[in-house]
């Protein structure tokens, strides 16, 4: 799992397919990774982060489906250096709350066609159980619109991290 960081001046100077590549480790989204490249230079990070936001909006839902394939699932063992920190709170669930975690996985999928998918950082396993519960009670459109308000809390995160060298983020 290893992990990029570059400036904003270097991110500005790569190729727009290389720069697309490396967001596409903040978000699964083609669509997404090349609009937002696309819009390079960005002046401050605080550009980037709106420029992200406005493309997230603009992405067929065929493209949050891409983003969220991104995604493991919640308790599940992290394929990235980003998700692994995201989720470096499941570290401490106990059996119980794995358990259910797993449970309300496979429902939420049964249910919504899609990961759970809820920006983990700085939560504890008690909490996003408590999320995903409460999630389970959503319409499937009210529940899109949450998973891309979620999304774009991610990409912020993983965007800061991406774009900053040398700043623990």
């Amino acid at each position: 799992m290893t992990e990029n960081r570059i400036g904003l001046d270097e991110f500005a100077a790569l190729p727009e397919t290389a720069a697309a590549d490396m967001l596409l480790t903040c978000c699964s989204s083609p669509a997404w990774a090349q609009a937002v490249a696309a819009r390079r230079p960005y002046a401050t990070i605080d550009e980037v982060l709106r420029a992200a936001d406005t493309e997230l909006g603009e992405i067929s839902e065929a493209e949050i489906d891409r983003a969220l394939a991104g995604h493991p699932r919640i308790g599940e063992r992290p394929d990235s250096a980003n998700s692994a920190r995201e989720q470096a709170g499941m570290a401490t669930a106990d059996t119980a709350v794995r358990t259910a975690i797993t449970a309300g996985n496979r429902e939420y999928e049964a249910k919504f066609g899609h990961v759970y998918l809820v920006c983990a950082t700085g939560r504890t396993p008690e909490e996003l159980l408590e999320v995903l519960t409460a999630r389970l009670g959503n319409e499937p459109a009210t529940e899109r619109r949450i998973v891309r308000e979620e999304l774009a809390k991610i990409n912020r995160i993983r965007l800061r991290r991406l774009l900053t060298t040398g700043v623990t983020v």
